[in-house]
């Protein structure tokens, strides 16, 4: 039987989680959102949120934790619900949305905690390109011995193409727009070169 302490810390922790989901959509909106405005939005008061995140900036940091955490922990969802490279190409998309969504949080994520936090967030990213990998050598469609950091630095050219790259490597409907139709083909020439040779 859970105690008072037990359902404390149960709250308090589902506290943090909603207060988290609702800044990382604030975020998403407008990087220059208040604490008080997202207390607000939380349905909490400015001391429960200030409890779990004294500044600003340790808020912005938890969401991109978070974020990249829950990311990464989708790989087996992913593979799951698709074939091998078609679950690398998902994985990779989601990774793109989030990266361009990311520079709405502002600049704390370029001062020296972000480059902190990016640091501590950049081995479970590549652990994950690593598990894609894997399933994807098992059925042959990339080949062997791929470093997943060398893969992950190949593929950051999905959030630097331009707007209208939600359908990378879909292959069908218009390009709706150069970005789209570039992203589309800069996709199609980096699998062809992770195939197995012939």
């Amino acid at each position: 039987m859970t105690g008072p302490d037990g359902r404390r810390r149960a709250d308090a922790l589902r506290n943090r989680e909603h207060i988290l989901r609702v800044a990382q959509d604030a975020f998403a909106e407008s990087g220059g959102t208040s604490l008080n405005t997202i207390a607000k939005r939380a349905g909490v008061g400015a001391g429960t949120l200030y409890r779990h995140f004294p500044t600003r900036e340790a808020l912005i940091l938890a969401v991109y934790r978070h974020d990249v955490q829950r990311l990464v922990d989708s790989v087996d969802e992913v593979l799951a619900a698709h074939a091998p490279l078609d679950a690398f190409l998902t994985w990779f998309r989601t990774l793109a949305d989030y990266v361009r969504r990311k520079r709405g949080l502002g600049g704390a994520l370029h001062a020296a905690a972000g480059g902190q936090a990016a640091d501590e967030t950049y081995a479970p990213v590549v652990k994950a390109v690593g598990a894609l990998l894997r399933a994807c050598e098992a059925d042959g469609s990339v080949r062997p011995g791929l470093d997943p950091a060398d893969v992950l630095l190949l593929m950051g050219f999905l959030w630097r193409v331009g707007d209208g790259v939600g359908d990378v490597g879909d292959g069908g409907g218009s390009d709706g727009g150069g970005g789209r139709a570039q992203a589309r083909r800069v996709t199609e020439l980096v699998v062809n070169g992770l195939r197995p040779s012939r």
